[in-house]
């Protein structure tokens, strides 16, 4: 199999797009399907750790994102009643020096946008749900909701927690329910004006059962953005979100410091999301498909790393190919997932106990990590006469 060879990558988000820019940009014959019909800026931020700002390098589009992003100069952690601090991990300048690249909080959607700008656009297909895909020849067949059908060598799913690829790789399954929901909101930093108040570029307001994680999206730091870890022992609105209120946040953090009631006084719009899940999955790969993401470790996002390690898994994976060679796909693929599990599984964890950086710690394991320099763990068998 050579690099002319087709590979589909299902699923245009985060890890998807890195996907599809990184085999392309390495010579890969890459198409990526996504389901939504077109994309829009949702309305949620995200944090890019130097572990991930190492792959946006890689991309081509650091400095942009660089210039678009809010540059917090710490991690701040305060008790959500008395304000009193932590835990103070410093990020900004540290960060650069320390880990090799920069830390920023962004808006999701300005960084999903400008991702998706460096796919060949002519091989990125829009309203593509995959509802059946057929690996059982020497090409895979992808069945999509309209009817349509496409072929490829190889198929990665990076289609999130509910992939179609993982369904059938591993038969259907639920993601677990964690019992936590996650309230989503964006307030316009001018009228935070109207407080004699600190309102901190990267802070987490603790509580011993619940938390509000608030950052800048912008860098002009003119939204500002905040999202909730708070326990509810059931979901059955049977949708992935549903709105939420002013007074039911006023309820969730009754008792809350001053700085937090005023975020909510100046909620417009807020929303609430399920937290699912999955234990860590025993197959991440069979023959010609594999997964990335969402799709094989959902998790918590309770250390802003949730994307990050399907970034890192996507840059894991190509660099995995090209190590092997795509002709020995079925070993490039154990030694991505031999490459990956550890870390991801460890992030799953302690996404999931909602420890990070509470306290003062060391988070270098997560923020100096390369992807590109880190050593690979080899096999310690490989079928030198895989398929092509």
């Amino acid at each position: 199999m050579t690099k002319n060879r087709k590979i589909a990558v299902i699923g245009a988000g985060l890890g998807g797009a890195a996907a599809g820019a990184l085999l392309q940009q390495a010579g890969y014959d890459t198409r990526v399907y996504e389901q939504a019909p077109a994309f829009s800026r949702l309305g949620a931020g995200i944090h890019l750790g130097p572990n991930v700002m190492k792959v946006m390098r890689r991309i081509g589009i650091e400095d942009k994102l660089n210039a678009m992003g809010s540059h917090p100069t710490h991690w701040f952690s305060r008790d959500g009643k008395s304000g009193e601090y932590l835990s103070r991990i410093p990020l900004g300048a540290f960060a650069r020096e320390e880990y090799g690249a920069a830390y920023i909080t962004v808006h999701r959607g300005d960084l999903h946008e400008l991702m998706v700008s460096t796919l060949d656009q002519e091989r990125l297909y829009f309203d593509k749900r995959l509802v059946d895909v057929d690996d059982s020849g020497d090409k895979v067949v992808m069945t999509f909701a309209d009817g349509t059908t496409d072929e490829a060598d190889l198929v990665i799913g990076a289609d999130g927690v509910n992939s179609r690829i993982r369904e059938k790789l591993l038969g259907p399954e639920a993601p677990i329910y964690s019992g936590w929901v996650a309230h989503r909101a964006i307030i316009s930093a001018e009228k935070l004006k109207a407080y004699d108040l600190d309102f901190e570029a990267c802070v987490k307001w603790w509580s011993e059962d619940r938390h509000m994680m608030v950052y800048f999206v912008t860098g002009d730091e003119k939204e500002y953005y905040y999202v909730t870890g708070v326990p509810e022992p059931e979901w059955n609105h049977g949708t992935s979100f549903v709105d939420s209120s002013r007074e039911e946040m006023r309820k969730a953090f009754e008792g809350y410091h001053p700085t937090v009631q005023a975020l909510i006084d100046c909620t417009e719009t807020v929303t609430k999301w399920p937290l699912l899940e999955r234990n860590p999955l025993p197959l991440w790969h069979d023959n010609r498909l594999v997964l990335l993401g969402d799709a094989c470790h959902p998790m918590k996002p309770h250390m802003a790393q949730g994307a990050a390690m399907a970034i890192e898994d996507a840059a894991m994976l190509v660099r995995c190919l090209d190590e092997v060679g795509a002709d020995r796909y079925r070993d490039a693929f154990e030694l991505y997932r031999t490459n990956r599990f550890e870390r991801a599984s460890r992030v799953q964890k302690v996404s999931h106990d909602n420890t990070w950086l509470r306290r003062d710690e060391d988070p270098a394991w997560v923020f100096g990590y390369d992807v590109y320099e880190v050593p690979l763990r080899q096999l310690q068998h490989t079928d030198e006469e895989s398929p092509a």
